[in-house]
């Protein structure tokens, strides 16, 4: 199952349109967040790169929630290396099953509490019982364990162009997301 939901790589460029000349032309581009650039914005700027030599958690933060976004998805997302890493200049989010680790009546009968002591292991969205759970045989617990990661307080934008080189993973229940 793990073949097909790997995402083998990511390298994550935001950039404004290019125009040829070497003269600033203002750009509508805003950022905001504790990397983002403090000049003004030319036209053509390469305001935020990461090709993941490492996962460098001053740019990325893990979410920590099993709410699944007000749609019952049924990821507990979570900051673990085990389901994202960075190999070789190549970020990976892999699911595993919680079953395998657990066993599968954990799922039925157990409370996942994802609040965290330290913060990095913080619920980031308690919504739609994102941070306590208990399963039974009417509600089940969310079986998959993965990662999404964001730049909420390091970078954001408004205006411009994304390239990203990525290989998404094709099979029934999966679908990409970028929130």
């Amino acid at each position: 199952m793990n073949h097909m939901l790997t995402i083998l790589s990511l390298v994550f460029d935001i950039i404004n349109e290019a125009t040829p000349q070497r003269q600033c032309i203002g750009s509508p581009t805003t950022t905001s967040g504790t990397l983002a650039p403090k000049d003004p914005i030319c036209s053509g700027d390469l305001i935020f790169e990461d090709n993941f030599d490492t996962l460098d958690m001053n740019i990325w933060q893990h979410e920590q929630t099993l709410g699944g976004g007000g749609n019952w998805e049924f990821q507990w997302y979570s900051n673990n290396r085990t389901t994202s890493f960075v190999e070789d200049g190549i970020l990976f989010i892999k699911p595993r099953l919680l079953a395998d680790d657990t066993g599968e009546e954990y799922l039925y009968s157990a409370t996942l509490d994802i609040n965290g002591g330290s913060p990095a292991d913080e619920c980031t969205n308690p919504a739609w019982y994102g941070c306590l759970r208990t399963g039974s045989q009417n509600t089940v617990l969310n079986p998959i364990k993965s990662a999404r990661i964001r730049t909420l307080d390091s970078f954001r934008f408004k205006f411009g162009k994304i390239e990203a080189r990525m290989k998404l993973p094709a099979g029934d229940w999966l679908w990409p997301e970028n929130r």
